[in-house]
């Protein structure tokens, strides 16, 4: 076994990730691991030199394993490790490696203490996953069956992961990424500074602050990377000629050029943003969606701590709901429809009422052949409305595309405008504020 004192931090070190399982390449499964451990390990000054996706087949492991285990200093698998008979990763890599599977009680007695809290009954085939490396150490997973494995050996070490998400993420976060930075293979702190952004496209926000970056040369290294309704620009130094405060700096720059449009540094979405804004202001929140069938609701209740800025929301998918729900006259429905800003209006205005909310959201639309369309509202349609204390407001937008995408576009949509007017009405209380102190 190789010992920590051993690594050479200033040494480049070459990290490979293994994504095992017929399902990802069925297109059964998303490859999600590749986007979190890559997103995870450059965070920390680390790149990705390789991911391979490669089948349930012994061989096929065996061999890919091989080659990746000959070529890199960090290997990271996923998958395979369950109890069922397509989980071969654990026996095809310990021939590689040469060590022995060895049965392990203390994983035993995990696995039966997880099924009594379960309730449920361990068929036999779990105990597969009590077998371990004889030369290897155990990673807990506290949400599942399958323990991780990890391994030095040969000057390189082994991290192998179970597949569940649920499972890995925490794994990784909490067991993985410190035994790593222990062996000075990841920086001690972020590599780069994110700021993030909403509402500006890429070429434009490349424009708006390339004068800023001209300053600092080839000793500012900047990189850019778009999602939906937002744009991440990554700003780093590798040459280390600029120090963490100067590149704070930077950003905090960048920011203020944004205005609006900056919508804060480091990794937090644009619900969590917009929930921090509705907190800090103490205010509540409401939504009513048509369309977007609770996307919208489901993002603020992703956000830790919701019931604090949160009262709810309504779902309707006929008029009878919308009317029953949020007190949309009939008339209204049936002289301007469901598709219609003034639906849109009166729904944002019902839910606000109904819930005791301060900021009401409302959506409704045509995102598919289902939903209508026509000449005056295509597939793509949507209307939005902002229910505020100031007053209720409406918006219509057009997103040509998949059924996904229009429902993602609009609900992003809504939230940004809601934090744009939170954004305002927190800087005119700031103004009123300070014209009363100067009287």
């Amino acid at each position: 076994m190789v010992s920590p004192a051993s690594v050479q931090p200033g040494r480049h070190r070459r990290f490979e990730l293994l994504t095992l399982g017929d399902e990802l390449l069925l297109g059964l499964t998303a490859n999600s691991h590749l986007t979190f451990i890559g997103g995870q390990l450059a965070r920390r000054g680390v790149s990705l030199q390789r991911n391979v996706t490669v089948t349930d087949d012994a061989a096929v492991i065996a061999r890919q394993f091989a080659e990746s285990w000959a070529a890199a200093d960090i290997v990271i698998t996923t998958g395979g490790l369950g109890p069922t008979c397509d989980d071969r990763t654990r026996e095809a890599i310990a021939e590689i490696l040469g060590q022995k599977l060895v049965f392990d009680p203390a994983i035993q007695k995990a696995i039966a203490d997880r099924f009594v809290r379960l309730g449920r009954k361990m068929t036999d085939n779990n105990l597969k996953q009590a077998y371990r490396f004889e030369r290897s150490e155990v990673l807990f997973n506290a949400n599942g069956t399958a323990p991780g494995l990890w391994v030095e050996q040969d000057g390189r070490i082994l991290c192998m992961l179970p597949g569940p998400p649920n499972e890995l993420h925490p794994m990784f976060v909490d067991q993985v990424l410190p035994r790593l930075s222990a062996r000075g293979l990841l920086a001690n702190r972020e590599a780069y500074i994110q700021v993030r952004t909403v509402g500006v496209g890429e070429s434009m926000l490349e424009t708006k602050l390339q004068p800023i970056f001209d300053r600092h040369g080839d000793a500012l290294s900047v990189a850019f990377c778009a999602h939906q309704a937002q744009v991440d620009c990554r700003l780093s130094s590798p040459s280390d000629r600029l120090d963490p405060v100067q590149l704070e700096q930077i950003a905090r720059e960048c920011a203020s050029v944004l205005g609006e449009d900056f919508l804060c540094f480091g990794h937090d979405s644009l619900a969590k943003v917009t929930a921090d804004h509705l907190r800090s202001q103490e205010k509540l929140l409401a939504v009513a969606e048509t369309t977007t069938g609770g996307l919208l609701a489901n993002c603020f209740t992703e956000v830790t701590g919701a019931a604090k800025f949160f009262a709810g929301g309504c779902v309707c998918c006929s008029n009878e709901s919308i009317m029953q729900l949020l007190d949309v006259p009939e008339c209204l429905l049936a002289q301007h429809s469901t598709v219609s800003a003034e639906n849109a209006v009166a729904m944002a205005t019902g839910a606000a009422e109904r819930l005791g909310a301060d900021y009401a959201l409302a959506v409704s639309g045509t995102c598919g052949p289902c939903c209508g369309g026509g000449s005056e509202n295509p597939i793509g349609t949507i209307y939005l409305a902002l229910y505020s204390p100031l007053g209720v407001w409406s918006k219509k937008m057009s997103y040509p595309g998949p059924r996904a995408t229009v429902k993602v576009r609009a609900v992003n949509a809504a939230i940004d405008w809601l934090r744009r007017e939170l954004i305002r009405s927190s800087r005119n209380v700031a103004v009123r504020s300070g014209q009363t102190a100067n009287q």
